[in-house]
């Protein structure tokens, strides 16, 4: 069985007409307007394709879904996980979990730290990443992020930037052991 993507016109006819060229000229020419139709069709269900969007389709279906911080100027991967994300984000919001979702996606990795588990002033946090563009050029970027997420009643306290470095590390050990005996 064929499905409609791959089927022709041709087969569907009858035998009796199959073979006449006029039938044959039309079925191919139909064929391509089916073919243009059937691929139209496809791109409507936008869920099941939403790692396909286009720049333009994760825009548009980003203003229907309220994406709360999304820029269009973001890259394309960016964008569809924020659109993906969406009702995660409308569900979770407010809460720690939102916020470390949000900074995975468009700045790597990060953790919120409330202010119980550091012993800070109740209310607030504090975001700890590694990314070193979070405090430079991005920071602004970084805060408007995290503001479209949070509770309105809590307050970023800081950004703590975590940076790991590789580095050749050397070291030794030596056992010693010495014997003195005094004889008097």
């Amino acid at each position: 069985m064929t499905d409609v993507k791959n089927m022709s016109l041709l087969d569907l006819l009858p035998t009796s007409i199959r073979y006449d060229p006029g039938v044959i000229a039309i079925a191919q020419a139909l064929d391509e307007q089916i073919r243009v139709a059937v691929d139209e069709i496809y791109k409507l269900p936008l869920f099941s394709r939403l790692d396909e969007l286009t720049d333009d389709e994760a825009d548009e279906l980003a203003w229907q879904f309220h994406v709360d911080f999304y820029d269009p100027a973001l890259p394309i991967e960016q964008k569809r996980e924020l659109v993906k994300n969406a009702f995660k984000f409308h569900r979770r919001k407010g809460t720690p979990a939102a916020i470390e979702d949000l900074i995975t996606i468009l700045f790597g990795e990060g953790k919120v730290e409330e202010w119980f588990e550091y012993g800070g002033v109740p209310g607030r946090f504090r975001v700890i990443t590694n990314n070193p563009a979070v405090t430079l050029d991005r920071a602004q970027e970084f805060y408007r992020a995290v503001e479209s997420v949070k509770r309105l009643s809590a307050h970023l306290e800081e950004v703590i930037l975590s940076q790991t470095e590789s580095l050749q590390l050397y070291f030794g050990t030596g056992l010693v052991v010495n014997e003195h005996i005094i004889i008097r």
